[in-house]
């Protein structure tokens, strides 16, 4: 395992690559990173939707890491990981421009990667579980109608842990130490009821894609007695996942994650000169 001063010494390395990605790879490894994190929400609903309690938070929080190790061990780039590269940049190492290009276009490729299977979840004939169907209506609300500074400071939380796996993972010298790496800090956010920007582009247009195709794309017979959460055709909108959720929790996710990184790159700095 890596010390602290050699990771901040790699991801130096890291980071100038990242910042000189073509736009097209920043959009394609994003939209593999944005379903990769999308597949882990999709096992982690399933999940809690099958075990109630405090046990079954506890089950689906230990199935989401599989989204990061799949990120990190098979290759992508994903937006919250991404904002390490903040860290290089307050030391000079790299230029704004290119840190900027990278979270832009790979932000919208984990947004794509995300939302493409939250369709495929909810055109496959996944949500003809009504628990499941349940579950997944229910994390929309209340990811809807989160206040503003709940949403911006849960966000600061998930990316200090997330960045903090990513970290630690760089430093593993082997698959097993990353994947370990990755899953304790990312179970506990999860756990935690921590937010997450990209796994909010799935969970939100899952239960967006509900409210549009109620009573169309589900058979009427199954649901007719089914009842969604009270609320639930009224606050899940795009308005509120867009301006009440996602803008809070990604800037949440750029100052927990960026902190982070800003702190070690500071830390080292005089030590690596």
């Amino acid at each position: 395992m890596l010390s602290s001063k050699e990771i901040t010494q790699k991801w130096e390395g890291i980071a100038k690559g990242k910042s000189e990605l073509s736009i097209w790879r920043c959009l394609l490894l994003g939209i593999l990173a944005g379903m990769f994190i999308a597949f882990g929400a999709l096992g982690c609903t399933i999940v809690q939707s099958s075990v109630s309690g405090g046990l079954g938070k506890l089950l689906g929080a230990s199935v989401f890491p599989a989204g990061l190790i799949l990120v990190v061990m098979a290759g992508a780039e994903l937006f919250t990981g991404n904002c390490l590269m903040a860290g290089p940049l307050s030391n000079r190492k790299i230029k704004a421009s290119g840190i900027l290009l990278n979270w832009l276009f790979v932000y919208l490729g984990n947004m794509a990667g995300a939302y493409l299977l939250a369709w495929i979840v909810c055109a496959s004939g996944f949500l003809w579980n009504e628990d499941l169907l349940r579950s997944a209506a229910s994390i929309a609300l209340n990811k809807c109608t989160l206040p503003f500074d709940a949403a911006l400071l849960r966000g600061i939380g998930c990316n200090i842990l997330v960045c903090g796996a990513v970290w630690m993972a760089t430093g593993a010298q082997d698959a097993g130490g990353k994947a370990v790496c990755c899953f304790f800090p990312v179970m506990l956010f999860v756990l935690c009821g921590f937010e997450h920007s990209v796994a909010n582009m799935y969970y939100i247009p899952l239960g967006l894609r509900i409210s549009r195709t109620w009573g169309s794309s589900f058979p009427a017979h199954r649901y007719a007695l089914i009842d969604l959460p009270e609320g639930f055709m009224e606050k899940v909108t795009w308005g509120n996942y867009l301006l009440h959720n996602l803008l809070p929790v990604t800037l949440g996710n750029i100052i927990g994650g960026a902190g982070l990184s800003i702190i070690y790159a500071k830390v080292y700095q005089s030590e690596n000169k």
